[in-house]
């Protein structure tokens, strides 16, 4: 039997009676930082869902979603919310940059102004657990194609915010290669379900979950959707990652959901719901086969 996402007014009544309590708690101080709820934004910015990439499974609560997150700037341990009150995420812009005919630096209230939509996606991190959640935004496409790409853009490069000041984990691990970088062939960044998020649930982004603007691609690992990003570069030839650079043998730059292609170090065939920690079968491309699998039919991949 398919199951349906919570339907929308449940879980925005849901997260308005946890905004009243959480704006009672707030009235006559700052908020705790031992809870998870002083993390999550209450300005609302709710949109219509976009019913084309609906899914079979329930939203995840949104705090659990809120608590369990990777954020390796901030912390290398799941509970990231912890380490985010020194992270400021305004003031805020974006570069588009490289081979492009009109390169433009974004300011963040621009692209909130942007049409926004919302949608229900999977997400599958690489360490075999899942979620899934409503994202809002709107295609990456739309700032790559007003960008003008030149007719030698292959790639699209990643960058993200990076100051040891500001984030514990780059403060703790100098060596390591920071800004965090990832890319996508343009092809799969120009494709509908490639999402630049501005919020999630109803309301801005949380730190924890790369605020204030983040790339998701859920047909891919987690990790090829980067958090808290300042600019995007189109490039001639294959750029390298940050996991891959850290690992290439477990972190291949293509990096699609595949059940049949292990780990080196853990089996990808099953994935667990954090929250309830339902196991459930892993499934080729995260559920999205067959929106994207016209884009590796020609390619000698592992997928």
């Amino acid at each position: 039997m398919k199951i349906e996402p919570t339907p929308e007014s449940l879980y925005l009544s849901r997260r308005e009676l946890l905004g009243a309590a959480a704006a009672a708690g707030l009235a006559a101080c700052a908020p705790a930082r031992n809870d998870i709820a002083a993390t999550i934004p209450r300005v609302p910015r709710r949109f219509a869902r976009n019913a084309t990439y609906a899914i079979d499974r329930s939203l995840t609560d949104e705090r659990i979603a809120a608590s369990y997150n990777n954020f390796y700037e901030l912390t290398s341990a799941k509970d990231v919310w912890k380490h985010t009150a020194g992270f400021r995420v305004d003031p805020w812009s974006v570069e588009i940059a490289g081979l492009v005919a009109r390169p433009r630096r974004y300011g963040l209230e621009e692209l909130l102004r942007m049409a926004h939509e919302e949608r229900v996606y999977r997400h599958r991190c690489v360490e075999a657990w899942a979620m899934a959640v409503p994202w809002s935004g709107f295609p990456l496409a739309r700032l790559l194609l007003a960008a003008e790409p030149a007719h030698a853009a292959r790639y699209v490069r990643f960058l993200s915010f990076s100051d040891p000041a500001q984030q514990p984990g780059v403060a703790a691990k100098p060596w390591d290669h920071w800004p965090y970088y990832e890319a996508l062939r343009l092809d799969e960044a120009l494709h509908d379900l490639t999402f630049v998020a501005t919020g999630i649930y109803g309301h801005t982004l949380p730190k924890q979950h790369g605020a204030p603007v983040r790339i998701v691609v859920p047909w891919k690992y987690g990790y090829k959707s980067p958090k808290s990003v300042v600019r995007i570069e189109l490039v001639a030839g294959q750029p390298r990652t940050f996991w891959q650079d850290q690992a290439p043998v477990e972190y291949p730059f293509e990096s699609n959901v595949n059940p049949t292609q292990p780990h080196p170090r853990w089996s990808q065939a099953t994935e667990r719901l954090i929250g309830t920690w339902e196991i459930r079968r892993t499934v080729l491309f995260n559920g999205y086969e067959k929106f994207v699998r016209h884009l590796y039919m020609d390619l000698n991949t592992s997928l």
